[in-house]
């Protein structure tokens, strides 16, 4: 998720309050940077040593380990002669500084670096196309594509506070083809990644961590202006990080971040990822757009919105099959600006959530964020038609006590009297923003009787659950199967849970009916669910592989996962070692080769 310029929030708050080791950019660094290092970049070597000893990865069992092959090569990453700053940089890199420690120093541990990027939260640097090895089982001949998974990695090392939301969007893809597989990590070249590389130093605020109360706002406001009236960047080119998810919609394969139009990139044949720019569609996407837009896998075409501090706080909006955006349909009742960072579709309608958390003035006021809860609001679930052309049919429904970051799926039921929504709700919101560590998101079941206007709902599973998927065929349509990262706490992820949210609303049964843990040390990411044959109508919804990088604290190293999502255990089917670590990120997505080659 990108830090807010049109959007304002992130909700993954800090690094477990007990990992209070200083900065650790690199498994081998000496020592400990200090904030006061400024025009820093983050470089970190490939590991090539290896381990014979056996990560606790999987308390199931699951099929013997091959005989350990010989260790593949990896390509050395070319190094850059650091550039020297201008003039002008080095006079606002001096004023940063002074803001940064005297003004506003990181002294919450949510925006303080040393603890937001601890273990393998750390950034790496960019990874040509490199040989992995499968160290357990086969890759399955429908994984033959690209799976890529975005995620935040600061381009230099901050100089005050950071949120985890203010790193520069890096994506990590492992292609893979007839059973091997490459990895490489690029960063999505966005213009803020661009003019900070050329210039050598940071150019652009971190929005989100950057605005704590009237002085420092004030002041790194200023500098910021400066630095656009002395021509070091051009905001009406977009200052956003590219860094939550993709999508594939209209032709064409998308890194989004929600404070920024989408940036096109393509996969190369072998393996590299290749940016090719920022996407407004013929001039007709302005601003920004979700980073989840919801693409109906029956008629390809993809809907979305757009959300922000200025009325109409809450824009609706689709893009055709062959890439035409639609007209916008601005719902100007949302009187108040929300975060939606995401929403849900039916067949027949779209859902928007109005929760608990936007902006706060008073907070800002008293030197906090803009951003905050108001627990004297009541959340609600807006319901459109999804082919609106005005917000006439808008209606909104008061759902207390409900507030979701995440939407699973949504369906008609009843001939379309009747809208389910499966979403994850998070419970204690006011933590959302400084201790993520607290919060606890439960699934639940939401029923809305269009004709009476009536609101049902009941949990699906008590474990503290998020980033929840689906096999893709079934979005806007009546699904059995979630796929979920266990949070313990969040925002790390101890394994997948499989959920039946098929269960009967009388049945008060925990649905969850397979589970996966990665181990003792091992934490992974957001699950994606992939198709044995995506083609095939009469398949079995669960008949597919669930797929996840997972990382092994202890040993440092990470792995590609691919489990099968029908066993009961969500049994390995393969794994692979990476030649270096990936570090923890957001969302992801896999694309077929068919795809792939029409890019």
């Amino acid at each position: 998720m990108d830090a807010f310029s049109s959007t304002f929030l992130s909700t993954l708050s800090q690094h477990p309050k007990s990992l209070l080791s200083p900065y650790n950019y690199s498994p081998n660094s000496p020592s400990s940077p200090t904030l006061k290092v400024s025009s820093v970049r983050i470089e970190e070597r490939p590991q090539t040593t290896t381990t014979r000893t056996k990560p606790q990865e999987k308390p199931t069992p699951s099929p013997p380990k091959p005989t350990p092959k010989r260790e593949l090569p990896i390509k050395p990453i070319p190094s850059r002669k650091p550039l020297e700053p201008s003039f002008p940089s080095v006079i606002f890199n001096a004023f940063d500084d002074f803001v940064n420690t005297f003004i506003d120093p990181p002294l919450r541990s949510s925006v303080d670096p040393r603890y937001v990027l601890s273990d393998n939260f750390a950034p790496v640097d960019e990874l040509p196309p490199t040989e992995c090895e499968v160290v357990e089982g086969f890759l399955p001949p429908c994984l033959d594509g690209a799976y890529i998974r975005n995620g935040p990695n600061p381009q230099y090392l901050p100089r005050g506070p950071y949120h985890l939301f203010d790193g520069d969007g890096m994506l990590h893809s492992i292609r893979i083809s007839q059973g091997k597989a490459t990895l490489c990590s690029r960063y999505v070249k966005t213009y803020k990644y661009t003019i900070e590389r050329d210039a050598g130093s940071p150019v652009i605020p971190n929005v989100f961590s950057g605005f704590n109360g009237l002085t420092a706002s004030a002041a790194r406001g200023a500098i910021t202006a400066a630095r656009a009236i002395a021509g070091q960047f051009n905001p009406t080119n977009g200052i956003g990080l590219a860094n939550t998810s993709l999508a594939l919609f209209g032709g064409k394969l998308f890194a989004i971040g929600e404070s920024d139009l989408p940036y096109a990139i393509k996969i190369a044949p072998d393996g590299d990822i290749i940016t090719l720019g920022r996407h407004d569609f013929d001039g007709n996407l302005f601003m920004s757009m979700t980073a989840h837009p919801k693409i109906d896998p029956e008629t390809n075409e993809a809907f979305a919105f757009r959300y922000g501090p200025m009325p109409p706080f809450l824009t609706y909006f689709r893009i055709e099959p062959n890439g035409t955006k639609t007209p916008d349909v601005p719902i100007f009742s949302m009187t108040r600006p929300s975060f939606l960072h995401d929403f849900a579709i039916t067949k027949k309608y779209a859902l928007f959530s109005d929760i608990q958390i936007g902006m706060n003035p008073i907070e800002l006021i008293r030197g906090g964020s803009p951003v905050g809860t108001d627990s004297g609001k009541i959340p609600r679930l807006g319901v459109i038609p999804r082919y609106a052309k005005d917000e006439s049919k808008m209606r909104w429904f008061d759902v207390p006590g409900f507030n979701i970051v995440h939407a699973i799926n949504a369906w008609d039921e009843d001939g379309g009297d009747t809208i389910v929504l499966v979403a994850p709700n998070i419970l204690s919101v006011e933590h959302t923003l400084e201790r993520m560590d607290m919060i606890h998101a439960c699934v639940e079941k939401v029923k809305i009787d269009l004709k009476t206007g009536m609101v049902s709902r009941h949990p699906v599973s008590t474990r503290n659950l998020d980033f929840g998927v689906i096999n893709p065929a079934y979005v806007g349509k009546n699904n059995k199967y979630v796929y979920a990262g266990i949070g313990d706490p969040m925002p790390k992820i101890t394994g997948v849970a499989k959920l039946d949210v098929s269960v009967a609303e009388t049945d008060r049964r925990d649905c969850i009916v397979a589970c996966r843990l990665f181990g003792e040390g091992c934490f992974g990411g957001e699950p994606f669910f992939v198709a044995k044959d995506a083609n095939n109508p009469e398949a079995d919804e669960d008949d597919g592989y669930v797929v996840s990088y997972v990382h092994n604290e202890k040993t440092g190293e990470s792995r590609f996962l691919v489990m099968d999502a029908k066993s009961p255990n969500l049994d390995i089917v393969a794994a692979v070692k990476l030649p270096r670590r990936v570090p923890y990120g957001f969302h992801g997505l896999f694309v077929r080769e068919s795809d792939l080659s029409k890019l």
